[in-house]
């Protein structure tokens, strides 16, 4: 294994146990983290701080055990694909939801510069409907 992907492992591994800073300490300070137009939090943001409150905040306070659980991780060297399924209830419906995940992760000695995210938002939308 390599060190860019220990790293990423080591960032799912902290999300798992609830640990946010675990996750956000993969980030460089100008890191980029793109979270896909039609998800509830698409946009790009930049750094650590910033993915801390409009992504994780924002998911730690309207979902019941929300999960990125990986399946696969793909190896690219400076590049690190994961593969898995986004999991939780969104608290304002009660609907769970079970959604297949593509990261592309870009790392450069175990430190992440850029981060973007690909899935079926229809269906992260239809958790969101009441």
């Amino acid at each position: 294994m390599s060190k860019n992907l220990d790293a990423v492992r080591a960032s799912y591994e902290a999300s798992a146990a609830g640990d946010v800073n675990g996750i956000l300490g993969l980030l460089g300070p100008d890191a980029a983290w793109t979270e896909m137009a039609g998800f509830p939090y698409a946009g790009t943001y930049i750094g650590p701080d910033e993915v801390r409150d409009k992504v994780f905040a924002r998911l730690g306070g309207e979902w019941d055990n929300y999960q990125a659980v990986p399946e696969e991780y793909v190896d690219g060297g400076d590049t690190i694909v994961v593969i898995g399924n986004y999991r939780g209830t969104y608290l304002a419906t009660g609907k769970y939801m079970d959604v297949r995940f593509t990261h592309v992760w870009h790392v450069k000695d175990g430190v992440a510069t850029k981060f973007e995210q690909f899935t079926d938002t229809a269906l992260v939308q239809e958790a969101l409907r009441p």
